[in-house]
């Protein structure tokens, strides 16, 4: 049995539904959610596996329909050995414009009943319902009612967990999916917790599975058993003490609402390795773009920029400077890039992925910056702020930097030098943003 079949078996069944005293957290999670999104345009699909991701050589799997993990097939899994397990999957390019506005009217829904959202992604987050309680009636009630929403108002399914923490309920909502709802009550945590695998604790990797695994433990409630003393020393103080905490249920984390965001970035694993730093720095400019805009959007500025470079064989080196000002500017933030990358040592060497993040973030506040001698009033910030209400009226690419603009290139071009997202002529796989 694979490690992921492991994590999704369930664990002792955690009593009536109703029993939610004491249990004012709750986990939902969208079942699917990328391929859940497609379908609504292709209901010819439904029934069949269905997966969204990459094409290319080194495409990933984002999502996989229920059908399509029958096969072995899950997220982050490489297209090809997908396809390999699941020949008759259909594969769909990712919409990640679509899928953020489905989730935005998901939330929406959320907010419907409690301002108390911590959005994790796109397709999940945790609620405490503690204060709707009076309003809306009992958390399994609410559970319900979101769900009934999301599947009328959407035509997409959620599974949600009930329970007394953030822990216990992301793990009661992955073990009733799809489409499910679990409470764990207060009063039947441990005999929820202790039978499952110690994969299930936040922060046991495949690494510290082994280890446990060498000093006999394999479930929860023996971990549990184990000496806390021990766990710290075999594992380190604050991982020990923290699968300790866990393993007796105890997470003292309160839901926390617009968490904010503590940087912005974006990247990009080419198709091809690239060593042109022409190319190189055409893609630097492109997330450098898609950074700054993001950044604007937001209402935030950053002092810390931040490049990533790969090279084939998976080593990673990360280069960041600290700027004298806070900038939004995607102008400043692809030239203090260039510098990073010029400065690396790998301008003439093969790179497959390329990224740019932005650190250190504030919020913008009034513009109180000192212009420079000769320099003039009104330049780049309202050049940026144009492309921007361009982007927002016509949609993406609708303007662009002209370094990105590059003839079409075989039979997939549209005949007026404009190849849409993977613009800039570098052989592309996907962008990852995050």
């Amino acid at each position: 049995m694979s490690r992921k079949q492991q994590l999704d078996r369930p664990g002792t069944p955690p009593g009536p539904p109703g029993d939610d005293a004491g249990c004012p957290i709750l986990h939902v999670d969208m079942d699917a959610f990328f391929v859940s999104v497609e379908l609504l345009d292709r209901p010819e699909l439904r029934g069949r596996p269905v997966l969204v991701g990459g094409r290319g050589g080194r495409g990933v799997v984002a999502a996989a329909s229920y059908e399509a993990r029958r096969f072995g097939v899950h997220s982050a899994m490489p297209m090809s050995r997908a396809l390999r397990l699941c020949p008759r999957a259909v594969v769909l390019e990712p919409a990640h414009g679509k899928y953020s506005a489905a989730s935005r009217r998901v939330r929406e829904i959320f907010f419907d009943f409690t301002p108390m959202v911590e959005p994790l992604s796109l397709d999940e987050a945790f609620l405490d319902v503690s204060g709707a309680l009076k309003l809306f009636g009992r958390p399994v009630r609410i559970a319900t009612a979101i769900r009934e929403r999301v599947a009328g108002e959407l035509g997409l399914t959620c599974s949600v967990g009930v329970a007394p923490t953030k822990f216990l309920a992301k793990l009661a909502s992955t073990r009733c999916k799809p489409d499910g709802l679990m409470v764990v009550p207060s009063g039947g945590v441990l005999e929820f917790l202790h039978p499952l695998p110690v994969a299930a604790l936040w922060g046991v990797g495949e690494r510290t599975e082994e280890h446990l695994r060498r000093l006999g433990l394999r479930t929860v409630g023996e971990l549990a058993r184990m000496p806390a003393e021990t766990l710290r020393r075999e594992l380190g103080a604050a991982q020990g003490a923290h699968l300790h905490e866990l393993a007796w249920g105890r997470d003292p984390r309160p839901v926390r609402p617009h968490a904010p965001d503590k940087s912005v970035g974006a990247e990009e694993t080419f198709e091809i390795d690239v060593v042109d730093p022409e190319e190189v720095r055409r893609e630097l400019l492109r997330l450098a773009e898609k950074v700054g805009a993001r950044l604007r959007a937001s209402g935030n500025r950053g002092r810390t920029v931040s490049v990533k470079l790969r090279e084939p064989d998976f080593s990673t080196i990360t280069r960041s400077r600290t700027l004298p000002e806070s900038t939004d500017l995607s102008r400043v933030i692809y030239i203090t890039a260039c510098e990073l990358y010029e400065a690396s040592g790998l301008e003439r060497v093969p790179l497959r992925l390329v990224g740019v993040r932005v650190e250190n973030l504030a919020g913008a506040g009034p513009e109180s910056r000192q212009l420079a001698l000769d320099e003039p009033e009104h330049g780049w910030r309202e050049a940026e702020q144009a492309m921007d209400e361009a982007a927002r009226r016509f949609g993406r690419g609708a303007i662009r930097p002209a370094a990105l603009i590059r003839p079409s290139r075989g039979p997939r071009g549209n005949g007026r030098g404009d190849s849409g997202e993977g613009d800039g002529g570098a052989p592309m796989r996907r962008a990852v943003d995050e």
